[in-house]
């Protein structure tokens, strides 16, 4: 079984769309797109955190998709990313696309779980997943995803598109890997840890105004 990565920016707010440019992804009247531009330090590596794809396959959605194949294969050939992602094998989520025609790139099709779940079970390189926000979602809550790399820039920018929203599966993460780029951009891996084990610290007695709070909470008033 191989592994399935996501590598993805975030703000620290966990908005996720449109890091690089404000015509990347402008829906919804998102207008700060290329927010994470004035953090950019050229020794943050991205290839080790997946970014590049580099000795993997991908997996993108449609939009990401799209940004990507009008971008990428436009970049001089001295662009050691841009020759990375053209010639890496690309599956790609969408229900719209009939025909693709970035080099070495394919639909997955029918169900979007049971194609991942399929390509996981095949021999080969580990898959890559690259923003596609509306894919991560609908992966994360099938629990296909085996690591994260979680770029968290310093800023917030209040709406967006989200890494998490409020239809994420709850599962408990461990940190395996975290670094600080000059700029303050903090470059975390997570993998997955089972379920959350809830506890309490509160008392074992609770007082006769924790109870009293309670019956107000039951009641809606609190």
């Amino acid at each position: 079984m191989r592994r399935l990565v996501a590598s993805t920016f975030v703000s620290l707010d966990g908005i996720m769309q449109a890091p690089g440019g404000p015509e990347e992804d402008p829906t919804g009247g998102f207008a700060l797109g290329g927010w994470m531009f004035n953090y950019w330090d050229e020794a943050m590596d991205l290839s080790a955190a997946g970014f590049t794809g580099q000795d993997r396959e991908l997996v993108l959605g449609r939009k990401t998709y799209e940004i990507f194949e009008a971008y990428w294969p436009y970049q001089p050939g001295e662009d050691p990313v841009a020759n990375t992602l053209n010639a890496a094998k690309k599956h790609v989520a969408s229900r719209t696309l009939t025909a693709l025609h970035w080099h070495n790139s394919a639909l997955l099709r029918g169900d979007v779980v049971a194609a991942i779940r399929a390509l996981k079970a095949r021999p080969g390189p580990s898959l890559q997943v690259i923003g596609s926000g509306n894919l991560l979602h609908t992966l994360q809550a099938a629990a296909l995803i085996d690591e994260y790399h979680v770029w968290t820039f310093p800023l917030l920018l209040g709406r967006g598109k989200r890494l998490f929203g409020e239809a994420a599966r709850p599962c408990a993460l461990r940190l395996v890997r975290s670094r600080m780029s000059a700029s303050g951009v903090v470059m975390s891996t997570y993998v997955p840890a089972g379920e959350i084990r809830p506890g309490t610290f509160a008392a074992a007695e609770p007082s006769d105004k924790e109870l009293a709070r309670r019956r107000r909470m039951a009641k809606g008033s609190w």
